[in-house]
């Protein structure tokens, strides 16, 4: 009695995804294929353009994934505005600042440095945040030198730059120190003083004799033009309380 036939039942070949087309691919065909040095210069304008597209979308990635999981900054000195009897503050030091962040970035494929120019307008720090494929953001911020106290003249331009290096770092990777005082805002920057709102400021402080750095210092902005519309009291609030403690004095 002969066997019955043996069905084989053959597996389909296992589709091999088809790579890509980008424009080095491109590049590469055009090579094997001899075109001519317009085409090939086309092609290689267009893988650059599409390497800086993917830099930057790696970029916009590293950061989002940074802030799903934002490090912690602590602030890890005290600091008064107005002398004895003034207003005590606290704040996050530039070496507090950079511990709390550099790991973070550096896990996401960034890093931060920072760049110094002074002119007679004063003195302006840029932090650059890069991706490691090459995408970088910039944030500046600018002030005169903090000549409060005793300080001599490079101390005075050391202590603004330290100053701005810890919030152009703050900045532009969105974080704030533990406990930042936002006065009840909901964290974004909103108006700003109005033009009269300085002009009150800058009466009260040419009134006082107070120190507009160390005032600045205190209400953690760079400039009299860069406090919040809702940080207006508050200011207003400190120098009074300078005025106050003179007259009783």
């Amino acid at each position: 009695m002969n066997a019955p036939n043996k069905v084989t039942t053959m597996e389909p070949a296992a589709q091999v995804p088809a790579a890509p087309i980008t424009p080095m691919r491109m590049l590469e065909i055009a090579v094997n294929q001899g075109a001519d040095l317009d085409k090939l210069t086309k092609l290689m304008d267009l893988q650059e353009r599409w390497e800086l597209t993917e830099a930057r979308k790696a970029y916009v990635k590293a950061l989002a994934e940074f802030k799903k999981e934002p490090p912690t900054v602590k602030k890890n000195k005290s600091a008064s505005f107005g002398g004895k009897g003034g207003t005590a503050y606290d704040y996050a030091t530039l070496a507090q600042v950079a511990n709390a962040i550099a790991p973070a970035l550096s896990a996401q494929g960034l890093s931060h440095r920072w760049s110094t120019d002074q002119s007679d307008k004063g003195i302006s720090v840029t932090c650059t945040l890069t991706h490691e494929m090459g995408h970088s953001e910039t944030v500046t911020l600018s002030a005169s030198a903090d000549n409060s106290g005793s300080k001599n003249t490079i101390q005075a331009i050391g202590s603004t730059v330290t100053y701005l290096q810890r919030y152009t770092l703050l900045a532009i990777t969105g974080l704030a120190t533990e406990d930042m005082d936002d006065d009840g805002d909901d964290g974004g920057v909103g108006d700003l003083v109005s033009p009269e709102q300085k002009d009150q400021l800058i009466a009260l402080i040419k009134e006082l004799e107070a120190d507009t750095a160390a005032f600045l210092k205190y209400v953690g902005y760079v400039s009299l033009d860069a406090i919040p519309a809702t940080m207006f009291d508050r200011a207003v609030n400190a120098l009074k309380q300078k005025r106050k403690k003179r007259i009783d004095d």
